[in-house]
């Protein structure tokens, strides 16, 4: 069991409730807040003790975790009117979120001494998210990811510590392009398949019998996209913007990646034509109109 013993959790979405719920049935002493209400109301349904205000989740806090759309958020929520210097000296702060490595740097050193960051963003969706399975990519300083390691081995089967602070996120951007570059390369592959006339099951069966399998045409195609669900939990929007930060790394670093580039490209367009808020899967519908 982790020392910490008031544990603010900021942020109670689709991934973030059921995370709190995870933290709360293991014995963690779970503090939640969201700004919007309804989601403090179906956390509170849950049992998961809520209050009103971000200033009232904070205080007294010797760990927040924060599971929010974004850096820009993080920082304003965290920042704004100093809320951090609420928490206790010392205090961990657990940066969940799908942030940019960059705004997380700048996030630790506006908070640095008082708080101690870890960016420990996630992969595996709302499914791993319930069952505790997540996979958790850590940034950060040894000694603070030491003592958050109980929170996140309740939260997750895999914890990796990737480096500094920062590296968790650009981690997390790493492996959300190169997921998002597998839904396109199968998707295309069934379009280019199916016009050939191969049975599009046909072309997902032989593709995770060879080579070719990657994580979309074993857990998404059949899934969510051949049986025209599209319900994977993972919004469209959030894709694009995961690899859009990994773009913008290589940018920062003067690197050149082609393939980056084109696929953040896709998502982007993808995005804007169906919306941010659809799920990812339907970059199919997308692609399917532009191969022809």
């Amino acid at each position: 069991m982790t020392e910490f013993k008031r544990i603010a959790f900021i942020g109670l979405g689709q991934m973030g409730l059921p995370m709190a719920k995870n933290l709360v049935a293991g014995g963690f002493p779970v503090i939640g807040f969201d700004a919007y209400e309804q989601a403090r109301v179906a956390a509170a349904g849950e049992g998961i003790e809520v209050v009103s205000s971000l200033n009232e989740a904070v205080e007294g806090a010797d760990c927040i975790i924060t599971m929010l759309p974004n850096g820009k958020i993080v920082q304003d929520a965290v920042l704004g009117g100093d809320a951090f210097l609420k928490a206790n000296a010392g205090a961990v702060l657990l940066e969940m979120s799908s942030s940019a490595p960059t705004d997380t740097r700048v996030l630790s050193d506006k908070v640095s001494p008082h708080l101690r960051v870890v960016d420990a963003p996630v992969s595996g969706g709302v499914k791993r998210a319930v069952s505790g399975s997540l996979t958790i990519m850590a940034g950060g300083e040894t000694e603070a990811l030491n003592q958050a390691m109980p929170v996140l081995d309740c939260l997750a089967s895999s914890v990796f510590a990737c480096g500094p602070v920062g590296a968790g996120h650009a981690m997390k951007s790493i492996n959300n392009f190169v997921s998002g570059a597998g839904v396109i390369a199968a998707v295309e592959a069934v379009t280019l398949g199916t016009a050939f006339g191969l049975s599009a099951d046909t072309i997902i069966d032989v593709l995770n019998a060879s080579s070719g399998k990657n994580n979309a045409t074993d857990v998404k195609m059949k899934q969510f996209v051949l049986s025209g669900t599209f319900a994977s939990g993972f919004a469209l929007g959030l894709m694009a913007k995961d690899i859009g930060i990994a773009a913008e790394l290589a940018n920062d670093l003067g690197l050149n990646l082609s393939g980056l580039k084109q696929t953040s490209t896709v998502w982007n367009e993808a995005a804007e034509a169906i919306g941010n808020g659809a799920d990812h899967t339907r970059i199919y519908e997308f692609l399917a109109k532009s191969s022809v």
